[in-house]
Formats: structure tokens, sequence, C-alpha cells
């Protein structure tokens, strides 16, 4: 296909990804939901489980396979920037309040998934379509376990903050846990990448990069970093070359971890992470966000989307696996969260609060999967599954996490729908 005609479908499919997202969004925010999560299903409605069944020719018309190498590095730009995004908002601080409480809710958060994902792993790898034959059952139960233990952190932020309760000691726990909670599943999923394909080399290669480059970016890169905030003043706006600048560093970090054979977003979570906070984070969150969030995340979803085929889970085989992992994926996290809470003594609603965040996915179950799938870890019928899983468990979060809250003592009757 002609360079030129490339652009014409991917200006095409902008026009319809921004619609669908706006109006489903817009529609999940008059049921209660955040506004991603409607753009998340928009992503899915746009695929072949939707688009594609109710009108075949259309969807492949808008959509040729030719064309999806062009929104693959859209999406990834957009996951990428939306992940350095994320990490402007991490708090260290966070890590040093209630550290018992959220350490016991995290290693229940990751350890009963992990568990649970070492019991299915034998018996999903038998099973046709869900793991690449050249998975072997370590790395399968490493990436089931990853995909069941993560939590949607950026929701979770999200919701606490609009709730008023940063800096309570409910919000305090919830995020140190998730916090903790991903850093596990990352580190998880790096290590599965870097070993897959059965030589270590790599993995060594991979663990002992990614770990130089966040020792690195933590110390020395931080120091370096902290001069270009001198250069930003609160009332004058961010000078173009410090915003490309940033974009410049923004692009090598992700090379960086790219080239190392780990994945493009840690470089940008990281660089996220150890910008100085302040005038140049509000600045930077401020010029970026909107383009990313309404321009380029949209794409992400709908590439996850084009991917997703629910049609496949009328197979007996697959549909009893997708059973299995949506009963281990709530029960393994919501309940085993719910509990470390209580043994921690934090109250029964608190502790139904904390499981409930906790077992949100969103979209960072499906920048795991993505990888997953562009790896050749996970075949279309497990990321079916888990795109499923990631958008149940993320609807479901909102409307237990205000009735549990309506149950609190001291919490506001009305509680407001985050965007």
């Amino acid at each position: 296909m002609p360079t030129s005609q490339l652009s014409v479908y991917f200006f095409a499919q902008a026009v319809v990804i921004i619609v669908a997202s706006q109006l489903v969004g817009r529609l999940a925010q008059r049921l209660g939901q955040p506004q991603v999560v409607g753009e998340m299903i928009a992503g899915v409605l746009l695929g072949p489980s939707l688009f594609g069944l109710l009108a075949p020719d259309w969807q492949a018309a808008l959509f040729p396979k030719e064309s999806k190498g062009t929104l693959y590095v859209a999406a990834q730009l957009g996951v990428g920037l939306y992940m350095f995004l994320v990490g402007l908002e991490f708090r260290a601080d966070h890590f040093k309040q209630r550290a018992r409480s959220a350490v016991s809710v995290s290693l229940a958060g990751i350890a009963v998934p992990f568990l649970l994902a070492f019991v299915l792993a034998p018996w999903l790898c038998t099973i046709p379509g869900l793991f690449a034959a050249k998975t072997r059952v370590f790395e399968a139960s490493l990436f089931l376990g990853a995909s069941i233990a993560i939590t949607a952190f950026p929701m979770l932020a999200r919701i606490i903050h609009e709730r008023g309760l940063a800096g309570t000691s409910l919000g305090t726990l919830t995020l140190t846990a998730g916090a903790v909670d991903d850093a596990a599943a990352w580190c998880i999923l790096a290590i599965v990448l870097a070993s897959f394909g059965g030589s270590w080399s790599g993995a060594y290669t991979a663990i002992g990069g990614g770990a130089a480059f966040a020792i690195f970016m933590t110390t020395i890169g931080h120091r370096l970093l902290r001069r270009l905030a001198r250069h930003v003043h609160p009332g004058v706006p961010l000078p173009n070359s410090l915003l490309a600048t940033v974009l410049a560093l923004f692009a090598s970090c992700a090379f960086a971890m790219d080239a190392i054979g780990i994945h493009a977003v840690f470089g940008g979570f990281l660089l996220g992470c150890v910008m100085p906070r302040g005038p140049l984070a509000e600045k930077l969150r401020d010029s970026l966000q909107p383009f990313v969030v309404v321009f380029l995340l949209p794409m992400f979803f709908t590439y996850s989307g084009l991917n997703t085929r629910l049609d496949m889970l009328f197979d007996a085989s697959i549909m009893g696996a997708a059973l299995a992992i949506l009963a281990a994926s709530f029960c393994g996290k919501g309940i085993a969260c719910w509990a470390a809470a209580r043994l921690n003594g934090e109250s029964n609603t608190d502790a139904m609060a904390i499981g409930a965040l906790m077992n949100a996915r969103g979209l960072m179950e499906l920048i795991i999967i993505n990888i997953g799938l562009a790896a050749g870890v996970i075949e279309p019928g497990l990321f079916s599954i888990l795109v499923l899983m990631a958008v149940t468990s993320t609807v479901m979060a909102t409307p237990i996490f205000n009735w549990v809250m309506r149950r609190r003592v001291g919490a506001p009757g009305a509680l407001p729908t985050p965007a």
C-alpha cells in the first residue's frame, strides 16, 4: 500500500476513533463510570467483536491489515506518553506512610494471583488459541500471574483524588499497595519478555540493563533533570525548547528500554517518576495530557480492540478457560486484598473499598497483554479473555467502591463520578 494511501486511512481512522471514544465515554459517565472505561469499550466495539460482526465489509475497508502498522505506532506513542504522565503523578512519599499494612495488602494481591496462575497455567497451555506453542509453562504461569495481579493504578489514583481521600489513611494505604503491586507485575513481565525464546543471555541483558538504567535515572539522571526545573517559573508558559528537550528524553528512554529487550513504556514511566516535581511537572502535564488522552490513547484502545475476538469465547474450551480466569482474577485479587487489610486491623468497609479498587485492571492490563501478544507469548484467544477481564473488573470497581463508601461512617452521601 502506498505511503500516501496509508495517511488517508490513518486520518479516516482517527475521525472514527475520536468520535466513538467521546460518544461511548460520555455514555459511560452518565452511567456512573469513568470516561476511560467508555473509551476502552469503544475500542472493543470498533473491532471484529461488534463493528466487524455487524458490518464486516465496512470494518475491513476502514481498518485494512496493511494500515495497522501505522495505527500501532500511534498507539505505542500514546501509551508511552500516557505512562510518562502516570509517572509524573507518582508520589514516593506514599511509601513512607502505612508501610506495614500496604506491604501486606500488596503481597496478598501478588501472591494469591500468582499461586492461582501456577495452578491454572498447565491446563491452559493445553487449550489451543491461548498461549503460543513455544511458550513454556513457567513463562505462561508468570505472564498469567502478572496479568491477574496488575492494578489500574492511574484509575485508582484518580478515584481517590476526586473522592478527597488522597491524604487519608484509606487513600494512602490503597495508593501504596497499588503502586507496589504494579511495580512487581512489571518486573515479572520484564523477566518473561527477557527469557522468552529459551535464551537467558537476552534475559541477563534485559534485566541487568534495566536495573542499570533505573539506578542511573533515579540517581544521576534525577539530579541532571533538576537543571531543567530552573528554567520553569509559575505563571510563565513552558518554553518550546524545554518541551522539545523533554520529548527527546522521552524518546531516548523509550528507545533504550526497547533496545535492551524490555518495552518502551518502562522508559516513559521511569522518566516521569524521576522528573522534578513542581511547576515543571505541572506544565508538562498541562501541555501533553489533553492531546495524549483525547487523540493518542483512544488509538491504543482501538488497536487492542482490533485484536479482540469475543466470538472466540463461544468455543466450549475457551469459554471454560475464560470462566476460570475471571474467577481467579476477581477472587484472587479482590478477596485477597480485602482479607489482608482486615488482618492488619482495617475496618470491614475500608477493607472492602481497598479490595474493590485493587481489583480494577483497566489500561494497565491492556498494556501488558498487548506486549504479550506482540512478543508472541499469548494468542488471540487469551488476549480476548484478558480484555474481557480488564473491562469487567474496571466497570465493577466504581459502583462497588461507591456502595462501600456510602456505608463508611462519615463518608459524604453524594460521590462525584471520576472523569
